[in-house]
């Protein structure tokens, strides 16, 4: 089995990108998705935020208000490491049993994980390949504006607090170049998936 990690800069289209690869017959496993689980009510990293954070970045229901977190821990680079360390080995712990779960019930076949920071918690060892989904900064801080409502300053700010796009250009083995279509997008998924998939087979 070839496992790869798929990463980008912030609103680079990296969950749009992970479904084509899904679409394609891959196995995704999404650290964002992991990310809001291992944060659920009671569970020890929420324990963690609540006790650090205070119970007013929570919700009515009790779940965590990731916005509102988010504009504390962007503007706050101290902040922000603090949350890594709360939550970052409890998604790396989760990732690792879903993909053991994988691996027993499919030992051929391609994993894609999206790792929204791959590169920034040096995770890029993890994984066989490393697929880049690349927009250019100006328009990451337009999709944070349309997308999240958030201002110019505070979309620059998460950009900021992310390693250079052009930085994760050179360190990737392939870039999926998303500022045109869908159309051209998924010509450029099929294309690495043919190349995962020729990897995998030469393992064989």
């Amino acid at each position: 089995m070839t496992v790869a990690g798929l990463t980008g800069g912030i609103a680079s289209g990296k969950t749009t990108v992970a479904r084509m690869f899904a679409e394609e017959g891959a196995h995704v496993i999404d650290i964002d998705e992991i990310s809001r689980f291992v944060v659920e009510p009671h569970k020890p990293a929420w324990q963690d935020i609540v006790g650090y954070f205070g119970e007013t970045l929570l919700r009515d229901d009790g779940t965590v208000d990731r916005n509102r977190l988010g504009r504390i821990v962007f503007a706050d680079p101290m902040k922000r490491k603090k949350l890594e360390r709360m939550v970052h080995p409890r998604i790396l712990k989760e990732y690792e049993e879903r993909l053991r779960t994988i691996i027993k019930k499919n030992r051929q076949g391609v994993v894609i994980a999206d790792v929204p920071l791959l590169m920034e918690i040096d995770m890029q060892h993890w994984f066989e390949k490393v697929i880049l989904v690349y927009i250019p900064p100006e328009s990451q801080i337009m999709r944070l504006v349309q997308r999240n409502g958030l201002s110019r300053q505070a979309a620059r700010d998460r950009l900021n607090s992310q390693m250079p796009i052009e930085e994760k250009v050179r360190r990737a083995d392939f870039v999926i170049d998303n500022r045109g279509s869908l159309e051209e997008t998924r010509r450029q998924v099929k294309r690495v998936y043919q190349a995962l998939k020729l990897l995998e087979r030469r393992k064989g």
